[in-house]
């Protein structure tokens, strides 16, 4: 009793995908694959509405994530493409996911990923920060 099954990573991901596929779910993020031929299903894209009411509102950023090998039993790698200003975010868009998700976990999802930094453009030390301009990109 209360064994977890463990669900073989591209059966996890086409899930996934097929979810954001189907339009299930919260609407203000988007993601889906670079290459729908890819078979391990491992680079995404993703997009994330700006949350009204903060300096994000009115704009889509673009994201690009890696599910690794070992992906969900350690987190993607995240980075923009459109240039953002957050704490949880470096110089070149890298997010740091030991700061968006200390607590990583097993049950959590691409989706969870772009909620919580969809969350972190609500957080005040976020919202003071200077933007760049409207649809400037990471080199």
């Amino acid at each position: 009793m209360g064994e977890r099954v463990v669900v073989p990573r591209n059966f996890r991901l086409l899930e996934e995908l097929e979810k954001f596929e189907k339009g299930q779910g919260d609407m203000s993020v988007s993601a889906g694959l670079v290459d729908p031929e890819d078979i391990f299903l491992t680079n995404w894209n993703a997009a994330i509405m700006g949350c009204a009411g903060t300096p994000f509102e009115g704009r889509l950023y673009s994201l690009v994530l890696e599910c690794g090998s070992k992906y969900p039993s350690v987190p993607p790698s995240v980075r923009f493409t459109t240039q953002i200003a957050m704490t949880c975010v470096n110089s070149s868009g890298v997010v740091d996911m030991k700061k968006l998700c200390p607590g990583w976990k097993y049950d959590n999802d691409v989706a969870y990923v772009l909620n919580m930094l969809r969350s972190e453009m609500n957080k005040s030390e976020n919202k003071r920060l200077r933007q760049p301009p409207e649809g400037a990109t990471y080199v």
